[in-house]
Formats: C-alpha cells, structure tokens, sequence
C-alpha cells in the first residue's frame, strides 16, 4: 500500500483523479457492512513523525481541532486553502474568534469536498445511522439547540429577592435585637423583611414560569433515514424530534421544514431556502447539491450547505447533518450573549447609597451608644437605643416599595398582554431614550399587498393583472406570498377575469436559475372572430423577476395601438430604469409575459423549456408593498411624544426601509447600511449611529455593535424590538431586549420582554409605567433618606442636649413600623405629566445635593419641637420623661409621613396636586394611629401619657412652617439645578 508521502506527490500532480482513486480502493480494502470506519494508523506508520492516528481519525476523533490544526493537512487532501478560505475574518471587519473559526473552518471543508468523504468524515454510511449509535451520539452531544438557555431555579430566584443590602442590614439588627433580649423589635425588622422578600420572589417565580412555557423548544418532526438489523441492515425512513437529531443523520426535507442542523446537500430538486432567520433579508436563496464551491464563496451564499434554523420555501431535497447544537453556524451568532451587557445605574446607585447609609448609620449608632451608657451607665439599655436608631435610619421599605412598585407595572403590562421576565426591566424602560426596531413584522404587516399593476410605459393596465391573476390561480407547484397578493386583490376589488373559462395544460415550475414560473392555458376563442367553436386558443403566461421575464421577450404590446411590435434596446432600457425607480420607492416588482402558442398535437412540446419560453410578448409589472402596521404610526408618535427616538435597525434593503419609515413618519435625512459601516473609523462609526434614523443592510454583528455604541458613546438606555435569531445578539445587549411570541425560540430566551401581540403600543404603556415606577421609587429614596437622616440628626443632638433618652427603643422602634407601613402606599401614587413626558435616569450626583438642601429642614423642624417642649412646659408639673416622649413620638411621626406630599411633587402639596387617594387614606391613618396611641392602654404599655390639645395647635403651626421653608427651599432648588425628582 502506498504511504503518505507517495500519497501526496501524486495527488499534488493530480489531486482529484489521484485522490478519488486511491480513497477507493482504501474504501474496497476496509468495507464494512456495519456501523464503524478505517482507520488511517497503517497508512501513516511510515509518516517521519509518528503522528498520533490518522487524517481521517483525527477527522472523526476531533474535526474542530483538525480543521484549525495543522492546516497544512488540508493541502495533503487536495483541499487547498480551505482552512484560510474567506473565513479569516468577519464581516464587520473584527477577528473570529477559536471557536467561529473552527465552524467555519469545518463548513468550508465540507462544502469543497465529495459525497463520499462527507460521509467518511462525519462518521456514517449512505444507510444512515444505526438507532443504537444514534442514542449514543446523542448523550454524547446533548440536545440539538444552538444555545443552552436554563431558567432560574425556585432558589436563585428567592436568593436574588433576599440578597439586598437592607435586608441583610435588617437581619443583623433583628439578631442582634434578640440577642439583646428584645424579641418584639427582632420581629418587628423580620416581618418587614419577610414582605419585601416574598412580593418579589412570588413576582419573578410567576413571570419565569411563563417565560419558560412560551420558550419551550417547538416540537419539529423531522424525516431520518436510519438503518436497523443485525444481519441484514434495512433502511427505514423514521420521525425524530428535533432536539434528537445528531451528527451523521441523513435527512429529507420538503416546503416548510426547518433544517435540524447544519446540513450538507446530498440530493436536491428546485430546492429554495429562506435564510432571513440568520440574515435578516427577505429574499430566497437557491440550493443544490451539485455545486462545486471554492474558498472565495462567502459562507452564507454556499449552495451545498444549509444552516440550521433556515427553512425550506420550495422543492426538496436530502442531505446530510454535519454539525448540531452549539457547534453549528448559528451558535456562532451567539458567542458573545450574556458578556457584554450594560451596567445597571440605578442599581449601582441604590448600592453606593446602601453604603453610605451604612458607614452613616455606624458612626451615628457609635456616637449614641456611648452618649447613652455615659448617661444610663446601663449597657443593654444603649445597645438597644442605638439598634433602634439604626433601624431608624435605614430605609428598610425600600426594598419592598421597590418590588411592588415594580410589580404593579409588571401586572399592568400583563393585562396588555406582555410577560415581564425580569421586573428590573419595568424600571429600565422609564429610562429608555432610544428604541431600535427590526422592521419585518414589527412596523409591517409582514405580507405583500399589490399597489399597481402598470404597462411597460407605467399606465394602469388592466390587462397585466389579469394574466398574472391567470398564472397565480392555475400554479401548483408551489404558492407564494405574492401569489396570495395578486388573488387577494382581484377577489376583494370586484374584478372578473372568470378563471373557469381556463383550463390548465401544463406548467413549468419557479427555480432560482430562471426565476420565473410559466402556466399554459387554454380557453376557447370569441365566436364573433368567425372561428368554430370547437376553437380554442392556447397562452404561456410567465411572471417573475424582471430581468428574467424581458429575457425571453422579443416583442412588447404597442401602449397606442394594442400591436405587438418588436422588443428593442429602447424598450429595454425604458422598463429598466422605470423597474430601478419603483425600487428606489421600495416596491417589490415583477413582470408579466405572454405567448400564444401554436395548437399542433394535443400538447405544446415541453421537452425543451428554453425554446417553450422565448419570443413572448411583455405585457409590464405588477407592484408590491409591505404596508405598515395602522398601530405603528400611532404607537411610535406617542413615544416621541415621550422623548424616546426609534431606529429602524433592519437586514433589508435601504430603499424599502426608507420607504416604510416615510409611512410611518420616521425621518429618513440621516439612512445608512451595513456595508458603509464597515468603511468607518471607530469614531465617525459611533457619529453615524447617533444621527441615522434608518440603518439597512445589517448583519446581526452590526445589530449588536450598533446597539453597544449608543450605549457607550452615546449613554443612551437603549431598547431592542427583534423576533429573529438575527436580532438575538442586539436583544441581550440592549437594555431592555423586547421579543414576541411568535418569534425565534433563542430571541424569546434572551428577551426580558415577550409582547403576545405585535402591537408597538403596549411599549408606549410600558414606558408610562416605568416611568411612573421609577418615580415612585425615587420619591420614597429621597423622602426617606431625607426624613431619616434628618431625624437621626436630631435624636443625635436631643441625646446629647438632655439627661434622658429622646425615645426608648420599643417607641423608636414603633414610629418607624408606623411610618414605614404607611408608605407601601406610595407604588399607588401618580406622577406629574411633565415627569412621564421625558426619560428618567438615575444621577449619582442628585441625591447628596438634594439630601443636602434638604436634610436640614427636617432637623430644624425636630429642633423647634425640642426648644418649644423646653422652653414652654418646663416649668408645667406635666412635663416629665413620659410627655417628653409623647410629644417626640407623634411629631417625629407625623413629620416623616407629611414630608412625602412635600417631596412628591415640584407643586405646592394639597394646593397646586394632592397625591392619589390611596396615598392619603394612608397619611390620614397612620396620622391617627399615632396621635390616638398615647390616649390609649397601648400607649401607657409602652410609656406614653395623655398630651394636652395646645401642644396640637402648635404642631399646626409648625407643619405649615415647615411646608413653608420647604417649599423656599424646593423653588431654590429647582432654580438651581432644573430638576426636583
């Protein structure tokens, strides 16, 4: 046998001839009637270097490692250049990475190379597999899906809810309140904490389980050709799901079915691929298995390959799968899901807050312990005072004014029909400035409808849509969404072309080297033209791509006379450039031909179809639209109405787009593609973003980079509105990533969004309800970092003022559950209109300065309350510990619970805007609870006495001071730095 070497000289000279000749033989040497192949150990002993196995081993063993090195084994096959064939480098310009490579690497080798070594290399037979290796494969690649997407456990879900720095802040002083033996504050800090943690989880656990239902994996039969027998080996044709389908599988395939995996073209007949699921182009793409491709042919324009996720249009066809799950073409789109996603500001505010607050609350607590054992000389009784007062200082209802707040909108947006996966999502929508869309389905109806149907001179003609009415009502091969245009719109426009007066003879069907389709018809001629009745007259009538028709034309019907006079160069180029025109006003066009044909025989002669269709005569066009959706234009208004700019982010062509977005009233000034993208430096690429409106032509890595580069270089919160596989890269990378039902299984996975309906105005809901959240929860961060820090400062300096204790801890402890359980109110307030027109975001710079300006007016109102108990009823035999803390009790508490209608709004608060009537129910209770407290048995238990009606009075007089100063300091404030909230 020849070794290596020889092997090589040969097939340098002669490497297809050589090579074939010598595989066979091997072939005839090792045949085997069972599963398993040669190996190449025998072959390659004499190789100088002893290589571990053979080429065709490490082909079977590993072919990713193989594909990528050595590369020069490939030149040992006569490969050439397929390991460096047009894959070095992406589309957009930027490095693949290892794995891309080897995909890559891996497809080109099987597109260049024969049948028989297709089957050798993924390790089966022109049989199929056997059902026992084919479980084998199965456990040992897993489940056919491009992305491994996993839900969150019931755990992961409760552990995100608990882990918040409040909560834990609020677990530690419970412990610490136990350990100090004053278990009705530990509970007190438990429940609160219990509250917030359940809302959130049972929120979340609810909308994943729906997720997780709409994302299952649709079951798709898919015809295997597996073979069964021990002795005798039997081909039987099988249905196997398509998450069972494994490498080696050979499969068949027919309109409508999706391919399993990446497959390689055995057997082909008129087969036409849609590839829009990976491209995002609507067009069709023509496969065969008998193409003979090169390294130069871009990936996606291979003939013998089809990817998987891609569906079949029309023919059929068998082929062989190659590569599934996470090493096919399509998982390559996803090596970057889950890395790059933006930075949550609000988050990483609410964290920078959390410690601040902390390292405050250690220093105040620290300072109050000692002041208070320096007094009492009683340790636990300190200790408790400064637990309490800690307590008091943490905004311990954050977390749950957050999460319902974030709930109610998320219920909200339910009952739009709309699953939030993620409930932060609701909040990131109020921040949303930019909105990119994909056009297809989501601003259009995502079907043809006919605009006109035009001469070769563009007038009207009536006749052209009869003859193209003929030849979409009598075609069977295979019907097209422009077939159902062209019907729709003779049966709902009253015309009657009378189709049964036809009859069918024959047809020739559409294949993507013609690009037509042709009907031939029969009907019987006019008596009056002096003919038998026994007459009839037989027509070709063709429609398809314009080129393609005028290419078999020799004649045209004169505009004047109806005279058939010949097809000149005129001609040609007059119906050409008015085709390029209808284009450019993105209109999709075909044309429309007839023949009459002589009645020799019962049947025009079909065995020659380039001789049948020629010398036709051209009748003109018809004219197509994608109409946008009626909702659209309304929706999108309503969104720039609330400051949220929209960008049509699509794999079309940039005159169709154009065209769409002028219907829908999106400004078409600022239009780039793709391929111009790939033309610019880094900076002029992230000024183009900024300022296009329409950005055709893209690939789903330019989808992903254009969404990154307004997020970075533009600081926008950026939304994403995409249904195919080719959107999911920009869907994880964008802040709010928006899918629908009906789309792609991997885009439903990635989205924190699903729409049930592709209705853009359930978005305009979501952002009112963002915003609305978010402003609700920035009303309750700053009324209660304002409020407590205030308050603490004051507790600091009464402590420090007076020989006893402001409050106890069980009193301190009950004012801040009074106060914190009237704010869960708050989720309920309403937002100011102005507030909801324009995108919230979180400033990091805001809140200091507004606890700056507004800290102190809290404190000086605790300080009059001080000065005037002094000062006013000292000398009075009621004042004693117990009014004292009567009288702090229920001005510390109405105070934080009046100071958020002081907040809320930039207004006068009960003047100018009153907050919602849950908000004041709650006000009113809390109000009274606090004040009937002290007159009551459970005010005597915990220390209180009865309070004369004049301390009331100048409570009145002192809560309008407060709004007063407040309100000057609110004006100032705003005049400053042009924002409240």
């Amino acid at each position: 046998m020849h070794n290596f070497s020889t092997v090589v000289a040969r097939s340098a000279a002669a490497p297809n001839g050589l090579l074939k000749d010598w595989w066979l033989r091997f072939k005839k040497q090792r045949r085997r009637k069972i599963m398993g192949f040669p190996k190449f150990s025998s072959i390659l002993s004499a190789n100088a270097n002893n290589q571990n196995g053979s080429i065709q081993e490490n082909l079977i063993k590993n072919p990713r490692k193989y594909l990528t090195f050595p590369r020069s084994v490939f030149n040992y096959l006569g490969l050439g250049r397929l390991a460096v064939s047009g894959s070095a480098d992406k589309s957009d310009g930027s490095q693949r990475s290892e794995e891309e490579e080897k995909v890559y690497s891996w497809l080109y080798a099987l597109a260049q190379s024969d049948k028989d070594l297709v089957f050798e290399y993924v390790r089966s037979t022109e049989r199929g597999l056997s059902f026992t290796e084919a479980e084998r494969r199965l456990r040992e690649n897993g489940p056919n899906v491009p992305l491994e997407y996993t839900f969150p456990n019931w755990w992961h879900l409760l552990w995100h809810a608990f882990f918040h720095p409040f909560n834990i802040i609020l677990i530690i002083l419970s412990a610490l309140s136990y350990v100090a033996s004053d278990s009705p504050n530990g509970c007190i800090m438990l429940i609160l904490v219990f509250i917030s943690v359940s809302l959130r989880f049972y929120q979340e656990y609810t909308s994943s389980k729906a997720a997780m239902k709409l994302s299952e994996f649709v079951r798709c039969p898919i015809k295997v050709q597996r073979c069964a027998g021990r002795v005798i080996q039997t081909e039987l044709i099988v249905q196997v799901d398509q998450r069972d389908i494994v490498p080696g599988d050979i499969v068949f395939f027919e309109p409508g079915d999706l391919f399993p995996g990446d497959v390689r073209l055995l057997s082909s007949k008129n087969l036409s691929v849609s590839q829009s699921s990976l491209t995002g182009e609507s067009w069709i793409t023509e496969k065969t298995a008998d193409a003979k491709e090169n390294q130069r042919t871009p990936l996606l324009e291979l003939k013998n390959i089809c990817f998987m996720g891609t569906n079949v249009v029309s023919g059929s066809g068998m082929g062989l799968v190659v590569s599934t799950g996470c090493k096919t073409y399509m998982s390559t789109m996803f090596s970057s899901i889950g890395k790059k996603k933006p930075p949550d500001g609000f988050n990483d505010g609410i964290r920078c807050i959390s410690y601040v607050l902390i390292s405050v609350m250690l220093v105040v607590m620290a300072i109050i312990i000692l002041t208070d054992y320096l007094k009492s000389h009683d340790v636990s009784e300190s200790v408790l005072f400064g637990l309490s007062v800690a307590c008091a200082l943490t905004p311990n209802m954050l977390p749950l004014i957050v999460n319902t707040s974030l709930a109610k909108g998320a219920l909200v947006m339910a009952r739009d029909r709309c699953i939030v996966k993620s409930l932060a999502v609701i909040r990131d929508m109020g921040s949303m400035d930019i909105l990119c869309i994909d056009k297809t389905g989501t601003l259009t109806m995502n079907h043809a409808i006919i605009v006109n149907h035009l001469d070769s001179w563009g007038s009207p003609q009536e006749k052209v849509l009869r003859f193209a009415f003929l030849n979409s009502y009598f075609k069977t091969d295979q019907k097209y969404p422009l077939d159902d245009a062209i019907l729709a719109y003779v049966f709902t426009n009253g015309y009657r072309f009378q189709p049964s007066k036809w009859s069918k003879i024959d047809e020739i069907p559409f294949d993507f080297i013609r690009r037509r389709v042709s009907v031939i018809l029969e009907t019987e001629s006019n008596a009056s033209q002096g003919r038998s009745s026994q007459t009839c007259d037989r027509f070709m009538i063709t429609k398809g791509a314009l080129e393609e028709v005028m290419r078999v034309c020799s004649f045209i019907e004169n505009v004047d006379g109806g005279e058939i006079v010949t097809f000149s160069s005129e001609d040609y180029q007059r119906i050409l450039n008015m085709g390029e025109e209808l284009s450019n006003r993105g209109l999709r066009i075909i044309g429309v031909a007839i023949k009459r044909l002589q009645m020799r025989g019962s049947h025009p002669n079909m065995a020659n179809e380039e001789i049948t269709e020629s010398d036709m005569v051209f009748l003109g066009v018809i004219t197509f639209f994608d109409p946008p959706k009626d909702s659209a234009k309304q929706a999108l208004w309503r969104l720039a109405e609330k400051g949220v700019k929209a960008k049509v982010l699509t794999g079309d062509s940039l005159s169709l787009a154009v065209r769409i977005c002028e219907e829908l009233g999106i400004r078409t000034t600022n239009v780039t593609t793709g391929p111009e993208l790939e033309l610019l430096n880094q900076d002029d690429f992230h000024d183009t973003v900024k300022s296009a409106t329409v950005l055709a032509r893209l690939t789903p890595t330019q989808k992903l980079r254009v969404v990154q580069s307004l997020q970075t270089a533009g600081e926008h919160v950026v939304g994403f509105l995409g249904d195919g596989v080719n959107d999911s890269l920009a869907i994880d990378a964008a802040n709010v990533g928006i899918s629908v039902d009906s789309g792609a299984s991997v885009a439903k996975d990635l989205a924190d969004i699903i729409l049930l309906e592709k209705d853009l105005n359930v978005l305009v809901a979501g952002v009112e309800n963002g915003r609305l959240t978010y402003g609700n929860t920035m009303k309750y961060i700053k009324m209660s970092v304002v409020a407590n820090i205030g308050s603490v400062l004051s507790l600091l300096i009464a402590t420090l003022l007076l020989e006893f204790e402001p409050l106890t801890p069980r009193q301190l402890l009950t004012q801040t559950f009074l106060y914190s359980v009237g704010q869960i109110a708050i989720p309920w307030d309403k937002m100011e209109e102005d507030y909801v027109k324009t995108p919230q975001k979180w400033s990091e710079r805001s809140l200091p300065i507004f606890i700056l300006w507004n800290g102190p007016v809290c404190t000086l109102c605790d300080l009059a309350n001080l000065v005037f108990l002094w000062y006013y009823y000292r000398d009075y035999n009621i004042f004693d510990v117990k009014f004292f803390h009567s009288a702090w009790f229920i001005e510390g508490l109405l105070m934080q619970t009046l100071i958020f209608h002081l907040i809320r709004t930039e207004k006068i608060p009960f003047i100018q805007e009153i907050s919602s009537w849950p908000v004041i129910c709650s006000t009113v209770v809390i109000s009274a609870i606090g004040i009937a407290i002290p007159f009551t048995k459970v005010g005597e238990v915990m220390g209180f006495t009865n309070l004369p009606f004049s301390y009331f009075g100048f409570l009145v007089v002192l809560f309008l001071g407060y709004f007063t100063v407040g309100q000057v300091v609110k004006r100032m404030y705003i005049l400053i730095y042009r924002k409240w909230l």
